[in-house]
């Protein structure tokens, strides 16, 4: 191979933006690893299940962040003076792109879930949502097992196609999530000026976390399109799968501080309230005068409300499920 023909790894445009996108996304990792330990250690009551997404994703985090960084120290430091194995692929490089598509499959798993159960089990909706991700999986996966029988970067063009289609149905896929779930949170507003607040903050909260991985994704395909013979697009692919970790992970930490926009001191209020019991207390009046012969009798009613969890609560605790939004207040009433 000639001079001409082999690629330059060492530049600002290939190795230089694989560099950065290290950075990036370590930075973002340690995002990750603090939201994760906040996670464990304010929800240990969450359900199995929702503890061993959260702990599958950061070990995949993990794994994802050890093979991008030898891809870098790799080709930069070990192989710095080593043309030949500068034009040749590592295998790390190769792997990380399935490692970033399992991340994205189970987030995106994750919001489905929430887009099925808050749109009342809407199944056109929730299958068109089911295909793209499981298209997005699939390519990647694809993308990996090919990938791995190529022997240098000139041979890893042939496969632009397919990663573009990755990053295509991943932006997709994060478009109509966010799409869906807004207009379900929009649709349940109560006319209630607390609970409205909180669903306005839900729809800012929900929207934000699933653009930022969308726009990551649709900045590394138009990276690939533009300047497909570097590696730009890996500045923005690298972080894709942090971003998707850091965006379950606040959502479900995000729980108790968006429950308490609509709670105020004496308010008994949660946004998953299931069962309500009334405690009526019954004591005379203070200063109760009764003239002769008179039998009438006053009396103070006081209604509390208390918040009952069970179960079925339980399961929906890591949903933010506004249907059942309402507002208590002390009463009094006098019965004479």
């Amino acid at each position: 191979m000639s001079t001409a023909d082999e690629p330059h790894i060492i530049v600002d445009n290939t190795m230089g933006a694989a560099f950065i996108g290290v950075i990036c996304a370590a930075s973002l990792y340690g995002v990750s690893c603090v939201q994760t330990w906040f996670y464990f250690s304010r929800y240990p009551g969450d359900l199995w299940y929702i503890k061993c997404l959260v702990a599958i994703v950061w070990v995949f985090d993990s794994i994802h962040q050890a093979l991008i960084s030898h891809t870098v120290y790799f080709y930069v430091v070990t192989n710095f003076s080593n043309p030949t194995e500068q034009a040749n692929l590592v295998w790390s490089i190769l792997l990380e792109v399935l490692f970033n598509g399992l991340i994205g499959f189970l987030v995106q798993s994750f919001l489905t879930m929430r887009v099925w159960k808050m749109s009342n089990q809407n199944k056109p909706l929730t299958l068109l949502i089911v295909m793209f991700v499981l298209g997005e999986l699939g390519c990647s996966v694809a993308f990996t097992i090919s990938s791995l029988k190529l022997v240098t970067w000139k041979d890893l063009t042939s496969l632009k196609s397919l990663s573009m289609t990755v990053n295509v149905l991943g932006a997709v896929s994060d478009v109509i999530i966010a799409a869906g779930l807004f207009y379900f949170l929009h649709r349940s507003r109560t006319g209630f000026k607390k609970s409205d607040t909180m669903i306005s903050k839900l729809i800012m909260f929900t929207v934000s976390t699933g653009l930022l991985t969308s726009v990551c994704a649709v900045a590394s395909l138009l990276s690939i399109l533009i300047w497909g013979k570097t590696l730009i697009y890996v500045a923005f692919y690298f972080s894709l799968g942090r971003l998707y970790s850091n965006s379950l992970l606040a959502t479900l930490n995000a729980r108790k501080g968006i429950r308490g926009l609509n709670v105020e001191e004496g308010d008994n209020v949660s946004v998953s309230l299931q069962t309500f019991s009334n405690k009526l207390r019954l004591r005379p009046m203070r200063n109760m005068t009764m003239a002769p012969n008179q039998t009438n009798i006053s009396i103070k009613v006081d209604t509390t409300q208390e918040l009952v969890r069970d179960k079925a609560t339980k399961e929906r605790d890591f949903e933010f499920d506004i249907t059942d939004v309402g507002k208590s207040e002390d009463t009094q009433s006098e019965v004479v």
